[in-house]
């Protein structure tokens, strides 16, 4: 088993992210999460918000989705939850369902692999590009 990430200091830049990230539920991508920081931090660079955002995802303080091929998104919401991707737009939102704790047992007994998590990603067509899908129809 891996040993837990050492504790990460929070740092004014870190902590200007961590507030920025969880203003919005949009699950933005490293560049967006830039352009939200920036007003704040005018100074910042991008590699060092990608940098903070790595190591910030892997102390555990946030979460860094990599979803169906896109832009690595993340996550202010730490607590296990599922996510919907919009197959046609790439928008991604929380899926407000109990988490399957079973599902983990069951991948544990089916298998000798140590589980540690699993992660499930729904796929569907948001309500906005249902839309644009029902305009284009009636055209």
């Amino acid at each position: 088993m891996n040993a837990p990430a050492p504790m990460l200091r929070l740092t004014t830049q870190r902590q200007v992210i961590l507030e920025e990230l969880s203003k919005v539920k949009t699950h933005p991508t490293a560049s967006e999460i830039y352009d939200m920081v920036r007003k704040r931090l005018p100074r910042i660079g991008l590699g060092t918000v990608y940098r903070n955002l790595e190591l910030m995802a892997e102390n555990g303080m946030i979460l860094k989705l990599e979803v169906g091929g896109t832009q690595k998104r993340f996550d202010a919401t730490t607590d296990n939850h599922y996510h919907i991707r919009c197959a046609r737009c790439g928008k991604v939102d929380d899926l407000e369902i109990p988490v399957f704790n079973t599902l983990t047992e069951e991948a544990s007994t089916a298998s000798s692999y140590q589980i540690l998590g699993h992660h499930i990603e729904f796929t569907g067509i948001c309500p906005e590009c249902q839309k644009i899908q029902e305009d284009e129809y009636e055209e």
